[in-house]
């Protein structure tokens, strides 16, 4: 193929949302490589070692992110940009999750249908299957939040979408931003799941009428709206060459440092005692940082999640514990180090804990 290589990785665990019963069926999950390329002539980015056959989504796929307040705000703002052009539109949500931001929009009044098959409750108008276009379905407008990531060809999966709903309708694309990936060292946003990266040009240059497209959640996603019937195949300039930053990995021994420094002991009373660690955000970002500080040697004690279906389940790979808040807050001592996966939580986490740790935001790259 007609690509350069941008970064490569070995052995990441293949889900980062799957969570395991126990500490050995997570350390025994199953792992895939990454080799990063641009395509040259698209200027579309993809996983080139992707194999969609090691993915089997189902009910015990949890992405669920809107325990946070920090992301139902994100989510508000989302609603806005959805009044502003699907009012009175008979919708589909593909890819639904648990259903959370359509039962939202259900109850301002939209009529909406989802589909995916990690849903687990039973409303009849969400199917528990992957989009097909056998279903039949067809709307006036799609919602596509973070799903087109996931498919190893988006452009014939939104050429599908489109023949299914007759080639006609609006489309809503929110996937994660590729350049700020890239700005922010991100390396713990790029795992196996996501078998595409996409920067705004690129999603804009699928189709021939954007009506409104730009940043959403602080930079970290991107999103789109556009007419379905213009969807075409990007063509690359050479202007889109990305210079993919050669120190992206950098921050991992920084990290590694920090945490084998002298300070990982404390003295309390006459025992000295280890720092404990923790990780705070067990969805993609975590189990990527902590695999990576695992392979550099660092202890990480545990992992914290306010989503309470993850409670006593473990990550992929690194097999750490997961913890609701107030179980870890009665296990972590004052001025442990608590690494934050998403500095769109920081004030949200610090009032949640009380403010009595040592708080690091891993996307700001402090080291």
């Amino acid at each position: 193929m007609n690509y350069q290589e941008l970064f490569r990785a070995e052995q990441l665990p293949v889900f980062q949302n799957k969570i395991f019963n126990t500490k050995a069926e997570a350390l025994a999950c199953k792992k895939g490589d990454i080799l990063l390329v641009q395509d040259n002539n698209t200027g579309l980015i993809f996983n080139a070692a992707f194999d969609p056959n090691l993915l089997v989504y189902d009910t015990d796929y949890q992405n669920e992110q809107a325990c946070s307040v920090a992301f139902q705000h994100h989510l508000d703002d989302v609603k806005i940009i959805i009044a502003n052009h699907f009012i009175n539109k008979k919708l589909i949500e593909i890819g639904c999750g648990k259903g959370y931001f359509l039962e939202q929009l259900r109850q301002s009044g939209y009529q909406i249908t989802g589909i995916d098959p990690a849903y687990e409750g039973t409303c009849s108008y969400i199917l528990k299957t992957l989009f097909e276009p056998r279903l039949g379905l067809s709307g006036d407008g799609i919602i596509l939040r973070h799903v087109l990531e996931h498919i190893f060809n988006p452009v014939e999966f939104l050429s599908n979408i489109a023949k299914a709903n007759s080639g006609k309708g609006l489309i809503y694309i929110e996937v994660p931003c590729f350049d700020w990936i890239c700005q922010h060292h991100a390396w713990f946003d790029v795992f196996y799941e996501h078998a595409n990266y996409f920067r705004l040009i690129d999603l804009e240059r699928m189709f021939g009428t954007v009506i409104e497209s730009g940043h959403l959640f602080g930079g970290q996603y991107l999103y789109l709206i556009a007419d379905l019937a213009t969807l075409k195949l990007p063509r690359a300039t050479d202007e889109d060459i990305i210079d993919f930053p050669r120190d992206f990995l950098s921050s991992v021994q920084r990290y590694a440092n920090f945490c084998k420094a002298s300070y990982t002991t404390e003295q309390y009373g006459t025992e000295r005692i280890g720092v404990q660690r923790a990780i705070w955000g067990s969805a993609s970002k975590g189990v990527i940082f902590a695999l990576y500080m695992k392979n550099a040697g660092v202890t990480i004690d545990l992992a914290i999640d306010i989503n309470p279906a993850k409670q006593g389940k473990f990550l992929g790979a690194s097999g750490l514990p997961v913890l609701l808040p107030e179980n870890a807050m009665a296990i972590l001592r004052p001025r442990a180090d608590i690494f934050i996966m998403n500095s769109n939580y920081l004030n949200e986490i610090i009032a949640e804990s009380n403010n009595q740790f040592n708080y690091i935001t891993v996307d700001h790259n402090e080291f």
